[in-house]
């Protein structure tokens, strides 16, 4: 190397490199020459990139003078100002490095794969030239990762091999816990490729790929979790929210403001909008305006959710004027305010969690805006119910001194549920709700006006009862109008189910007027204090009435308390914990992780934590395997090497988010659990779940499996080399039959073989094509395979397990942990690499996640597409099913 290139900043990167082999970029010399020091006239670049060489760590890089100062961090960056990360200088890298991502060939220096897992710019604290000199480096990041003020300081002595320095964050307001939030693990992927997909396109789907709940760029529906590509529902029922005693205290939530007027869900079909009340009504011919508004939106075939309101002169909700605008036929001045999007263009997104649906709504509203404002037909009537990012008390509070009814909470991952839910809840001011209009008094002064209305409700047998009156919040007109709606529906008899007044004989006090019963036909809207012991109302007063509402639907609120922090297992089984249980008050998707520090698996000193972690960051993976499918949950309170518990149902534990599927889905038996949400996940692995375990069909046609698994299962004496061996055989067998099939680890010893079904034949059927399989692999190749189970029978030899194929049976899920020393994790992976794995543990809750983010492709990309039925297969295996024997 002559002088010149030996002088050049690069010349030791270009030394360790052979660029007719690698593709790392060699980098311009004269780019990359010290200029003079003047301070930079535009904003200097920063790089982190992952690399996983013989280890993984992190390259961090600061660009100063033409190239990437670089230094390499093995843990990775910590928000935590306690955790001094070891950084090892190395050579500067050329500015071209900062966007490399692939792998460099074997035998290569640095060999193995790199991701960009961090970008921005950065901005020295004080002259950058005299802190390296010094050895004290402070700056300050804007990076897509990590944000505020950092620090490099040189821990080297004269003479090391390396030279070593400490980074570590600044007390800032970035600055958070470690036991709080680790942003290595919560945001392990790269941010310039797109990260693995947990699934293929949501085009045929049932389940899709991950969306970043930050990435305002993403496409609108395929990337939903939980999309699916579906033909639209004739009828979706709105969800209702549950009131509440006070805001909630676990988990993420929006907050609305509670609008004072009607539910409409609009369903555009074809281009053409109705416009459906809460009580099922057609609407569309009394809001022509907001009808013709809505089909100016270029919508095709899309639901939309959301509440009618008209608006005073300060801008804000007013029932009263919504009530008049429609008695008297001047709708014009209705806004609709949209805040859901359960159906868009093609893909049900019911099952999506609501910040992404919001998101598409919004975006798109936005959209619709934009044109209006180049001069296209503006959105005078339609609007995104905007949501608040502030603390709970503060909107409450902010609601009541601007008289307004109240809030609405609204868990961010929740999915839309067609009922009322305690992943919505309302909080209010002041008390309101509906109530059956079953009589009324009259006046005493003798006007031809109401003087009460006489109320009630329906208890839970369906019974109306009696829940009091109220004699104000009307005026003379309303009184009289009210009076001339009431008399036509006059009755004998009061129309609750007890005919009896509750007290001295009359149901109101004795000052008011003669009491007159009517149909329960009418519906009003009455605010009150509070309600009495006996179940009356006190205080109240009359809103209006609700067109929109069918009598039969009114029952008595019931407040619920707000979702309190997720305690931890019983103590009766947890007790006998030592140590620092503590957790430092960790809070992981907003479930409250209780003895965050325990360690559940002695052989690797792996903490609760970290496998509530693990779940949080492969949440976008797994969901796809879970929702939708009964999940049987293995429980260890004691962590791997004490008892476990099997649970397949809900029992007396209270696990956020987890679903019990309809009983129906197996009559006569307590009903089964579905894991549907990253809460879900994440708090049952609170609760101590270690792995999931699901059924091979969805619950919605549970008769008719819609996959089969082969699960390999050595006997003693097997060497690995037979398993994988074992694995190809079968799969080389189901391909002779016509069938594809996608293979994953166990996570335990074995790995297992998974051919996805077009849902069409039944539990018989498909138990009995794949015990013929097994057999005959043990017929033909009885050297390497038995078709019995038991330990005595498989010894040096591998039992296909077929069993997992019954009604009932379970198999761990992909990605799913399992509850032995290590804590390995199900892993898909592709055939080609088969002949690359080591053992069927290869990854583990520590490294799982890790080993997904280098990944580019999906293995499993075509399992979710693959149509196929057993039909040709049963015919090519000479199988057939018990009902079709002669």
């Amino acid at each position: 190397m002559d002088k010149k290139a030996a002088a050049d900043p690069l010349a030791r990167y270009w030394s360790k490199r052979d660029f007719d082999v690698t593709s790392e970029p060699r980098g311009d010399a004269a780019k990359s020459k010290k200029s003079q020091r003047k301070p930079a006239a535009k904003a200097l670049s920063y790089v982190i990139q992952k690399h996983h060489a013989s280890r993984l760590h992190y390259d961090f890089r600061l660009e100063l003078d033409g190239v990437l100062l670089s230094w390499a961090v093995p843990k990775g960056p910590s928000f935590d100002p306690s955790d001094k990360r070891m950084a090892i200088h190395v050579e500067d890298h050329p500015l071209s490095y900062g966007s490399f991502e692939g792998t460099i060939p074997p035998k290569q220096y640095g060999a193995g794969t790199v991701i960009v897992w961090d970008n921005g710019t950065w901005e020295p604290a004080v002259d950058p030239h005299a802190g390296l000199k010094d050895g004290k480096l402070v700056f300050t990041l804007h990076g897509q990762k990590l944000a505020g003020q950092w620090e490099l300081v040189r821990i080297a002595k004269p003479g090391d091999r390396q030279e070593a320095w400490l980074l570590f964050k600044k007390k800032d307001a970035h600055a958070k816990p470690h036991a709080e939030y680790d942003v290595v693990s919560a945001l392990p992927d790269s941010v310039i490729a797109k990260p693995l997909k947990s699934a293929a396109d949501a085009a045929d789907a049932a389940t899709s790929g991950r969306v970043d709940s930050n990435d305002d760029d993403a496409s609108a529906t395929p990337e939903l979790v939980g999309a699916v590509k579906a033909a639209m529902p004739a009828k979706i029922e709105p969800q209702l929210a549950s009131l509440a005693t006070a805001p909630p205290t676990r988990g993420e939530w929006i907050w609305e403001i509670k609008l004072d007027g009607y539910r409409l869900m609009t369903r555009v079909q074809n281009g053409q909008a109705t416009l459906i009340t809460r009580g099922n009504q057609d609407w569309t011919g009394r809001m022509p305006r907001l009808r013709d508004e809505l089909n100016g939106l270029g919508l095709t075939n899309s639901w939309l959710d959301g509440e009618i309101v008209v608006l005073n002169e300060q801008g804000l909700p007013e029932f009263n004027a919504l009530q008049n605008a429609f008695d008297q036929s001047r709708t014009t001045p209705i806004v609709y305010f949209v805040f859901d999007l359960p159906y868009f263009e093609g893909y049900d997104l019911r099952k999506a969690p609501l910040a992404s649906r919001r998101r598409v709504l919004r975006r798109f509203l936005d959209e619709k805006l934009a044109e209006a404002k180049r001069g296209k037909k503006p959105l005078q009537h339609i609007r995104f119910s905007a949501d608040f990012d502030a603390d709970p008390a503060s909107i409450v509070q902010s609601v009541a001194r601007m008289g307004l009814e109240g809030v609405i909470a609204k868990r961010k991952d929740s999915p839309y549920e067609s009922r009322r839910t305690e992943s919505w809840l309302k909080l209010k001011v002041r008390q309101r709700q509906e109530f059956v209009i079953c009589g009324y008094t009259d006046r005493s002064s003798g006007e031809a006006e109401i003087g009460s209305l006489l109320l009630g409700v329906h208890d839970a047998a369906g019974r109306l009862v009696y829940a009091g009156n109220v004699g104000a919040g009307w005026n003379a007109k309303t009184a009289s109008d009210l009076l001339k709606r009431l008399k036509p529906t006059a009755v004998r008899e009061p129309p609750f189910a007890n005919k009896a007044p509750p007290e001295r004989g009359r149901w109101t006090t004795r000052e008011a007027g003669i009491e007159r019963w009517v149909k329960p036909e009418l519906v009003a809207e009455v605010e009150f204090s509070d309600w009495t012991p006996e179940g009356r109302i006190r205080h109240s007063k009359y809103l209006g009435l609700r067109a929109d509402r069918r009598p039969r639907d009114v029952v008595r609120e019931q407040a619920i308390a707000a979702p309190a922090p997720t305690p931890d297992a019983p103590a009766s089984r947890d007790h006998h914990h030592s140590g620092n249980h503590n957790g430092g008050g960790s809070t992981v998707a907003g479930v409250r992780i209780s003895h965050a520090d325990r360690v559940i698996d002695a052989s690797t000193g792996i903490t609760k934590l970290e496998l509530v972690r693990y779940y949080d960051s492969v949440a976008d993976w797994i969901l796809p395997h879970l929702i939708g499918r009964p999940c049987s949950l293995v429980r260890g309170p004691s962590g791997v090497g004490g008892e476990l518990f099997f649970q397949k149902h809900m029992e007396t534990l209270s696990l956020p988010d987890v679903k019990e599927l309809d009983p129906a889905v197996w009559p006569g038996h307590t009903a089964l659990l579905e894991v549907p949400t990253r809460t879900a996940l994440v708090g049952a692995a609170q609760m101590n779940v270690i792995e999931f375990h699901t059924w091979n069909a969805l619950a919605k046609r549970i008769n008719q499996p819609d996959r089969l698994v082969f699960d390999l299962d050595p006997g003693d004496g097997v060497r690995w080399e037979r398993v994988q061996e074992a694995a190809m055989l079968t799969h080389t067998i189901l391909s002779e039959l016509g069938l594809a099939s996608w293979l994953k680890t166990s996570g335990g010893k074995g790995l297992h073989v998974v051919v996805p079904l077009t849902p069409r034949h039944d539990w018989d059927t498909v138990k009995g094509f794949s015990q013929a399989v097994v057999q005959h692999l043990a017929r033909v190749i009885p050297a390497r395979f038995v078709a019995k189970s038991g330990a005595s029978n498989r010894v040096g030899k591998i039992f296909v397990d077929y069993l997992r194929n019954g009604f009932g049976a379970t198999t761990a899920t992909a990605f799913s942990a399992r509850s032995r020393p290590g804590l390995g994790v199900s892993m898909p992976m592709d055939w080609d690499d088969l002949a690359k794995l080591k053992r069927a543990d290869q990854w583990n809750v520590q490294t799982a996640r890790e080993h997904l983010s280098f990944q580019t492709t999906d293995p499993w990309r075509d399992y979710w597409t693959q149509k196929q039925t057993l039909t040709a297969a049963m015919k090519t295996l000479g199988y057939k099913p018990a009902a079709t024997r002669a």
